[in-house]
């Protein structure tokens, strides 16, 4: 194609600018991810591309073309993609989409595109293509990563609550049994494992530690179902009881027993196991009552952990449930456990709350969808 062949197909493409990135979004919301979102967001940097083929085209030259792709923005493209939730073969499709756009319409014009046509059009979409795909993966890499990290803190300071448990049963059978009468193997087998929870307990510290300047939204994915509370919460405070009962704290299921909620069971009990062991660190001698109850015509059910205990300061209420957000008059403490049960009461599409005033107790409360409607 003739210099004066490049010029032509420069300026069809910008006379027909308008009506070409309409036929590229047509055929791009054929893509599924495509399908549901907005035409600014559809669109994002493709204008800029369709100008910087034409200023190529033209120049008529390729000596510049990766740096003027390179200072416009496939990069970010590939990381808004990453947001709209495009895999990486959609990212690579809509850039082909635009090239097969761009054939059509010099063919519909008399234009054949061959030659140095050709190599320009096919240099700024593969160049764009290359940028997009390497900061999409890079992004996919992080976001994968940092779950990784997030997940692996929320489980490990889950760990401390069953662990403590551990550790005081056992604490409680070496004190008990040299009156009984214990062999001296008995004692040393539980001074062995006192001691090796408490090595457990360092490990799981360390792993918070280095862990939760990553904490995000949950990456899981909720895998809910409809199940009975009653239970969940019997068998929690059955596990809780070394915890509790050691320092005369109560744990009391008021939870009606025909009450079903739609919930990842997994996450539910983390979530009153965070609440309750709360509780009854600041309810060493006293009650602490679960329940429960359905929210007439709103379609959720609202839980609630009650306790007598010291209660809250009036200042820290307001950012309680902030990550990090620790009690200065608590040792050991790296401020995950309210932040948690946030995280997981919002994946469930809930809301949680907390009444306190200080040496009267606390209740903390959350809702969760009563069924899947």
């Amino acid at each position: 194609m003739a210099g004066n062949d490049l010029t032509q197909l420069a300026m069809l493409i910008q006379r027909e600018r308008a009506p070409l990135l309409s036929r590229w979004r047509e055929q791009v919301r054929q893509l599924s991810s495509a399908r549901q979102l907005d035409t600014p967001t559809l669109t994002d940097h493709i204008p800029r591309l369709i100008d910087e083929l034409v200023e190529a085209l033209i120049s008529r030259s390729d000596k510049t073309i990766p740096e003027a792709v390179n200072e416009g923005s496939p990069p970010a493209h590939g990381i808004q993609r990453v947001q709209d939730g495009f895999d990486i073969t959609e990212v690579v499709a809509e850039y082909n989409i635009l090239r097969g756009c761009i054939h059509d319409l010099a063919d519909a014009n008399g234009l054949t595109l061959q030659g140095p046509s050709f190599h320009i059009l096919n240099r700024i979409l593969d160049t764009a293509i290359g940028l997009a795909v390497q900061t999409y993966a890079t992004q996919r890499a992080l976001e994968i990563q940092h779950r990784q990290e997030a997940y692996l803190a929320f489980v490990a300071h889950d760990l401390r609550t069953p662990l403590n448990a551990i550790s005081l049963a056992a604490r409680i059978l070496e004190l008990s049994l040299p009156a009984q009468g214990a062999s001296p193997e008995s004692v040393q087998m539980l001074k062995t494992l006192r001691r090796n929870v408490q090595h457990l307990n360092g490990l799981v510290g360390k792993i918070i530690q280095e862990n939760t300047a990553s904490l995000t939204e949950i990456g899981d994915k909720l895998e809910r179902r409809l199940l009975d509370l009653w239970p969940l919460v019997e068998a929690l405070i059955h596990d809780l009881h070394p915890v509790g009962g050691s320092a005369s704290t109560q744990l009391i299921n008021r939870v009606p027993d025909d009450l079903v909620v739609y919930a990842d069971a997994s996450l539910l009990r983390r979530i009153f196991q965070n609440l309750i062991a709360n509780a009854i660190d600041y309810t060493p001698r006293g009650e602490v009552i679960i329940g429960a109850r359905e929210l007439a015509d709103s379609g959720m059910i609202e839980c609630w952990v009650s306790d007598n205990g010291a209660g809250i300061p009036a200042d820290r209420l307001e950012k309680i449930f902030d990550k990090m957000e620790t009690d200065a008059h608590k040792e050991g403490g790296v401020g995950l456990g309210l932040a948690i049960v946030k995280t997981f009461v919002e994946a469930h599409h809930g809301k949680v709350s907390v009444e306190s005033r200080e040496g009267a107790g606390s209740t903390f409360r959350f809702t969760l969808p009563v069924n899947k409607s």
